[in-house]
Formats: structure tokens, C-alpha cells, sequence
């Protein structure tokens, strides 16, 4: 099985550490999923870059810990494991800052970064007002997350950058470390967009994460080698992941009654729940829809055998 799996770490946008009054006790559990990822085989673990916890929709008391610190956190407690984000929202932080930001967790990391990046889901207006960020419409977000890619690059491989947009000016800034990676810190773009987004991937990214059934999957990926083919971008240099809800048991009832009934209707016959023989046919699913990296969501933050039998079962 050529396909590889990273896990979505329990961070608290879905409201996993509800069972934890002690947050320093839920930061460590969910720093325990990501170093038994590190040891389990898992390609790489992913946070989100969202505010406030329970599913991104209206307001919850809930853990969540920031994106970027805990990412540099995660870059010194892991060894192996590629770190990302899905996705940093472009129009949080400037991006010349983030480039920075960006390269010094790729030297902690000893080159292990891969920086997730996207235009932001109208879920997350109301959060990111709350704190007191504009959330422009889609066609102005979309646009700055074009400068914003323009932006990183030039902070990752000009002595002095510079760049002149309309959201975004940089100039002669200097950013020292650029970080380890060759020619730079892959970017991972995010979102499923057929005109914007998946063409943005085409000329600037090393990664896409998109979302949907494997049918969809394979549909927005048939856009994706267009896009590549009309900009000259060999297709097959962008690594293609998606997501999926994740738990395995002796047996499909089993693995469902895990589910607590009012998240059932959120997975479809597409997501890896179920026996080890049914997940075997979801992920061959996935894989012949063109998906190379699974990036797996594991629903009790306590359940690290949960982590360790999948990798037994489908990496080693």
C-alpha cells in the first residue's frame, strides 16, 4: 500500500478535550496522540488554525490551543513525524511574519514543516471578528491568499524581499534562517475551489488538502491536472492528501456504536469506520481516487492503542 496517513491531532476545534478540566492535563494527552503517531509509523500530525472549539460554529467554553505555538511545540516533542496545519488562515497574520515564523519552526524542527495555508471558511467569520480580524468575502480572501503565497516565497528565497500588492508590501525585508528545507518549506494549500484555489496549488503549491467523498476527491483532482497542465506544473510533484473520521473494530456495529448518534449523520459510507476488512476497501477507495497522504481523525484523545492497531494494521 503505497498510500501513506498522517493524524489530526486532538487540539480542540471538534471539542475533543471536553472530558479535561486541567488543561495542562489536555495538552498532554494531546501531545501523547502526537508522540504515539511519531512511534506508531504515521507520516506527519496536523492542528487547525481556529479560535474557539466545538466544530467552529457559535461560541463554546471548550479547550483549544493555539495553532502556531503549539506547532512549535510539537516540532521539538516529535522526532519523526512531519508537522503541519490545516490550514493557517492566510488573512490572520501577515505574511511576511509568517514566513519568518515559518522558517524557525522548520530549524527546530530540523526539517520537518510543511506550512498548511488557505483562504479561510465562512465557519470561521464569527470567530475571527470576535477577536477583531476582518473576514472579507470570499473573492478578497481569495486574493489575499495569492499575494500572501507570493509573499512566503519571496521571504524564502530572496536575500532581501520584496514585494508590492494590494493587500500585502514587503520591502527589502531579511529573513535569517530561511529555515532547512530545500528549495524551501513546502506549502500546503488547502480548499476546494475549482478556479481559484486548485489553481493556486497548481503554480505555487507543493501540497493540496481537499475534502470530500472519493468520487469528489477524484473529480477535483482531475481539475487539479488541468490547472497543472495549463501553468506547465508536472502534476505528480504536488502530494495529494485528504481527511477522514476514523475507528476501527472487530466489526462494522462495533466501530458505529462508537459514534455517539448525534455525530453519525457528519460520516458517510466513505469514512474509515468499521472492521479492518471494510477499512481496507474505504482507503483503496481513497487511493484510487488519486489520494497519496490520509489524514486520519481518531475520536477519544485517551485511546492511543486506537492509533497503534491501525498502524499495525495498515503501515506496518
Amino acid at each position: 500500500m503505497s498510500l501513506t496517513f498522517g493524524v489530526i491531532l486532538p487540539q480542540g476545534p471538534m471539542n475533543e478535550l471536553a472530558g479535561f478540566d486541567d488543561p495542562v492535563e489536555a495538552y498532554e494527552a494531546m501531545t501523547r496522540v502526537a508522540l504515539t503517531a511519531d512511534e506508531a509509523g504515521f507520516s506527519s500530525v496536523w492542528v487547525a488554525d481556529v479560535l474557539w472549539s466545538g466544530d467552529f460554529s457559535g461560541s463554546t467554553q471548550g479547550l483549544l490551543f493555539e495553532c502556531w505555538t503549539t506547532t512549535a511545540a510539537l516540532a521539538r516533542e516529535t522526532k519523526r513525524v512531519r508537522v503541519g496545519q490545516t490550514v493557517t488562515y492566510s488573512g490572520l497574520r501577515n505574511p511576511a511574519l509568517l514566513a519568518k515564523m515559518a522558517s524557525t519552526v522548520d530549524v527546530m524542527s530540523h526539517g520537518r514543516l510543511t506550512l498548511g495555508i488557505g483562504s479561510g471558511s465562512p465557519l470561521l467569520t464569527e470567530q475571527f471578528r470576535a477577536y477583531g480580524y476582518d473576514y472579507p468575502e470570499p473573492a478578497v480572501r481569495s486574493a489575499q491568499l495569492r499575494e500572501a503565497l507570493q509573499v512566503l516565497h519571496a521571504m524564502w528565497t530572496q536575500e532581501e524581499a520584496t514585494f508590492e500588492g494590494k493587500y500585502y508590501q514587503v520591502r527589502g525585508a531579511i529573513n535569517q534562517p530561511k529555515g532547512v528545507q530545500q528549495p524551501h518549506i513546502p506549502v500546503l494549500i488547502g480548499g476546494n475551489g475549482e478556479q481559484v484555489t486548485l489553481k493556486l496549488v497548481a503554480q505555487y503549491g507543493n501540497a493540496c488538502n481537499v475534502f470530500g467523498d472519493p468520487a469528489t476527491l477524484a473529480y477535483k483532482f482531475a481539475v487539479l491536472q488541468q490547472h497543472c497542465e495549463q501553468v506547465g506544473r508536472d502534476y505528480s510533484s504536488i502530494q495529494r492528501t485528504a481527511g477522514s473520521y476514523c475507528v476501527v473494530e472487530e466489526t462494522d456495529e462495533l466501530a458505529w456504536a462508537k459514534i455517539p448518534a448525534t455525530e453519525k449523520r457528519r460520516f458517510g459510507e466513505h469514512a474509515l469506520i468499521g472492521s479492518p476488512a471494510t477499512v481496507r476497501q474505504r482507503i483503496a477507495a481513497y487511493e484510487e481516487a488519486g489520494v497519496q497522504e490520509l489524514l486520519l481523525r481518531f475520536p477519544d484523545v485517551r485511546n492511543l492503542d486506537a492509533l497503534r492497531r491501525f498502524a499495525d494494521e495498515f503501515i506496518k
